[in-house]
């Protein structure tokens, strides 16, 4: 296994999801296989481990294990995967780390930095799919101000979306270095790179339709864990640590609870970590990533006795 990718909040989040050497986990973003190969460390020859990803960087990066299955697809499948492998009575824990793999950001040609003049892609699967530049080129200009602004939190979304619509008459915008150009007057001289990593966030996550895909994995992972099974998840944004808390909550990811008649929340799942759990300053200081980084730890409930 090539090191290309250094896991966030590893011990922390392997400790909380293994609870059973014996038992059977998964791991739904599989990315350098660090997590994957901390959490086989922990197993005895009896435990089992099946990751998830749509990346084939990632999936060429596999660990020989013959405890391990590996699969390539987005992990908002799981549920159908893990049925398909067998896996009908639940299993004992599930892992997600919603970060892109520092390899991601670090292939000049996969697009997803600033960094870099390359083409404007930013699928997490190169193979097909719509590209960066396809919601550059085509995208209306009503539409792209709401990708800024729901997706980046970008102040000035607008004025983004007119300054791209504008640019793009002239000639297609395809790459990081014309799509910068493009934008040069509306980034803050202070803040560009702080503003460019708002715009970059929205465009992966339109691109690769993240939100929808977690939402989807957030029910499919509470539906494949058996009672007391553990579900954590390392979030690296506001927009998904929001769905991932509200989810825990409320069963679902717009915290809109539901009760039952003695006024009891309906929910899958049960908080392990009132508050979550942050990166110390050692990990931040050698692993930037590290420093948005939140870890979130739930628990399946036993729906058999209502608890």
């Amino acid at each position: 296994m090539s090191e290309y990718h250094i896991p966030v909040l590893l011990d922390a989040s392997v400790s909380a999801l293994v609870t059973d050497p014996s038992g059977v986990y998964a791991d739904a973003t599989f990315g350098g296989g660090g997590h994957s190969g901390e959490i086989l460390s922990r197993l005895s020859p009896e435990g089992r481990l099946v990751a998830f990803d749509r990346d084939a960087d990632a999936i060429a990066n596999g660990i020989d294990d013959k405890r391990l299955t590996l699969v390539r697809n987005n992990f908002r499948f799981i549920r159908n995967f893990l049925l398909y492998e067998g896996y009908t009575g639940g299993i004992d824990g599930i892992l997600a780390d919603l970060g892109v793999s520092s390899h991601q950001f670090d292939t000049p040609e996969r697009g997803f930095s600033f960094r870099y003049d390359a083409v404007l892609d930013m699928r997490m699967n190169a193979e097909n799919g719509t590209t960066a530049a396809d919601i550059i080129n085509s995208g209306k200009e009503e539409d792209l101000e709401k990708i800024f602004r729901v997706y980046g939190e970008v102040e000035n979304s607008g004025r983004i979306a007119r300054l791209i619509c504008k640019a793009r008459e002239t000639a297609p915008i395809t790459t990081t270095g014309e799509l910068e150009t493009a934008l040069d007057q509306a980034l803050p001289q202070f803040a560009r790179h702080k503003a460019l990593a708002k715009i970059y966030q929205a465009l992966r996550i339109e691109v690769n339709q993240e939100m929808r895909s977690l939402e989807k994995f957030l029910s499919g992972a509470a539906a494949s864990l058996k009672p007391g099974g553990r579900l954590v998840v390392i979030t690296y944004h506001s927009l998904e640590d929001r769905m991932v808390k509200n989810f825990i909550r409320s069963g679902n990811v717009d915290g809109k609870a539901e009760k039952d008649f003695y006024g009891k929340v309906i929910a899958p799942l049960r908080a392990v970590n009132k508050k979550p759990i942050l990166p110390d300053e050692e990990e931040i200081s050698s692993n930037t990533r590290a420093r948005s980084a939140k870890l979130r730890i739930a628990e399946k409930t036993d729906e058999r006795r209502g608890i």
